[in-house]
């Protein structure tokens, strides 16, 4: 049999436990299920021998410290933390310690925040990464050489991989596992843990839409409230620059400048909004849907979910529809 594929887990303390947990029951599913071929030996490292208190409050015990780790790493795997307030943690000698052991590592993956610590080990420099989308912008403000898409449930760039929130760690290690052994023992995997091989859409269903900060024009933030209150009414351009009092021209430029979209951009986002909150609450049919957001058809409905978040209205509501 051959030598073990090593995989080494970075755990700290206040680590999100699934982050841990999720890519580590993958493997070892993956070891069950193989017949033939490399297994995964998983090895969890902290500072510090002994335990490590997760965000959760349950303790992992390390089986080695950062130190003894070396340079034989299959894959680096590095979870993510927040604090109180959401924000991720940065602790500057983990980030020293990512930023050593990746030179010796075949592939470096981070789980949700984790991808802060591999921007600040330098790792995502030029690449394409995904995050939480909960912080996907502070990612990019902070690192702008990294180009952050908040939307995938995970992102390859080269050796390094990077997954989207909490649970997207058990998608990201089914695609390592597909990588390492193909899709057929991924299947078997997924299968065991009663979960899709791949997520039809990506973390924009999931995730808070239309957060805005406040525009600099009390009128943007007016005309933004009363467009989200009325979105089957005319919201063109032309017929929002003539409630603004504006040419068309000026208020285009006024609109992107203070919201960073354009006009029929932020008008389909809010309708889309809207969409959503009806497949979700009520069990109206989605010609009524469309017509009552201000898409007008079941095809433009259709047309902007894809658009939008990567799955269908019908899929949308099967998922998330919390009506009786």
């Amino acid at each position: 049999m051959s030598a073990p594929h090593r995989v080494v887990i970075a755990v700290f303390p206040d680590v999100d436990l699934l982050d841990v947990t999720g890519p580590a029951e993958v493997f070892a599913v993956a070891n069950r299920e193989m017949s033939g071929g490399t297994p995964y030996e998983v090895l969890l490292a902290g500072p510090d021998g002994g335990q490590v208190r997760t965000s959760a409050g349950v303790r992992l015990a390390t089986d080695l410290t950062f130190d003894q780790v070396g340079d034989q790493v299959g894959t680096l795997v590095v979870p993510g933390a927040v604090d109180r307030v959401g924000a991720p943690v940065i602790d500057p000698d983990l980030v020293d310690w990512i930023a050593g052991t990746a030179r010796h590592a075949r592939r470096v993956a981070s789980v949700c925040v984790g991808a802060h610590l591999l921007a600040a080990a330098g790792l995502l420099a030029g690449r394409t990464a995904t995050t939480h989308w909960a912080t996907a912008d502070r990612l990019a403000a902070d690192h702008p050489d990294v180009a952050v898409d908040p939307d995938p449930i995970y992102v390859r760039s080269g050796n390094v991989w990077t997954g989207a929130g909490i649970s997207a760690c058990m998608d990201l290690a089914l695609a390592l596992v597909a990588e390492d052994h193909g899709e057929r023992l991924a299947l078997k995997v997924a299968r065991q843990l009663v979960m899709y091989l791949k997520r039809q859409g990506g973390q924009s269903q999931f995730s808070v839409p239309l957060w805005q900060a406040p525009a600099e024009r009390r009128d943007i933030d007016e005309l933004r409230a009363w467009i989200t209150a009325n979105p089957s009414e005319d919201l063109s351009a032309a017929a929002l620059a003539d409630r603004m009092c504006l040419s068309e021209r000026h208020f285009t430029r006024v609109f992107r400048r203070e919201t960073g979209a354009t006009p029929a951009a932020y008008v389909e986002a809010t309708r889309v909004e809207a969409a959503r909150r009806l497949l979700e609450g009520t069990d109206e049919p989605l010609d009524r849907v469309a017509a009552a957001c201000g898409l007008g058809s079941v095809e433009t409905l259709h047309r902007a979910f894809r658009r939008r978040l990567g799955t269908t209205p019908a899929a949308y509501r099967r998922r998330f529809r919390t009506a009786a």
